[in-house]
């Protein structure tokens, strides 16, 4: 049985993948440019997840206003740990969250069907202090998912769920530092 509070991540020696899920002229504009520009806000808290399923839930499989293209963020690991080293949990202090650099919250990971799991998966918020970094020094490539997005969401409301899981990322448990467990401990 997995860890109930354990990062899930598709993710290889050098970086790691996280979603997110935007409007079409955010997704175009960041896949053009192999990066994110305008009109992303470089003025407000981004929430990166490497958990899919988590955000295939968040964003309806790609058909909420506002989230109807699905891009895979590959960031180096390395920006991933700094960003989870300033991160405070959005159930700690108020005053501590609110001069925090990184959010980061922990919520019921998803089945493909959007079931609430018996574990929890992260999710963290860049901070706009820290986006530019994010946007400009963390991500090493873009890759819109959308399609492949809402095959699967088609192959599993037609009952096919065995044939859509081949589309979803394949996760496994990603290794933190005894310090970087610490920090993000849901006191749970």
């Amino acid at each position: 049985m997995a860890p109930q509070y354990e990062i899930r991540a598709d993710y290889d020696a050098r970086t790691i993948v996280v979603y997110q899920a935007y409007s079409p002229p955010i997704a175009d504009a960041a896949l053009q440019a192999g990066r994110f520009v305008a009109p992303f806000s470089f003025h407000r808290m981004t929430w990166i997840k490497p958990s899919f399923t988590w955000l295939m839930r968040r964003s309806n499989w790609a058909r909420k206003p506002g989230q109807e293209r699905v891009l895979a963020v590959r960031i180096t690991r390395e920006g991933w740990e700094e960003a989870l080293s300033q991160a405070v949990l959005t159930t700690a202090d108020p005053a501590a969250v609110a001069q925090a650099a990184v959010h980061v919250q922990w919520d019921p990971e998803r089945s493909p069907r959007g079931a609430a799991l018996n574990h929890y998966s992260i999710q963290v918020g860049i901070g706009r202090h820290l986006i530019r970094t994010f946007t400009d020094d963390w991500i090493v490539s873009l890759t819109d998912l959308t399609s492949q997005v809402r095959k699967a969401a088609s192959l599993i409301e037609t009952g096919h769920a065995a044939k859509a899981q081949r589309l979803i990322p394949a996760e496994r448990a990603y290794p933190l530092s005894r310090a970087l467990e610490v920090r993000l401990s849901s006191g749970g």
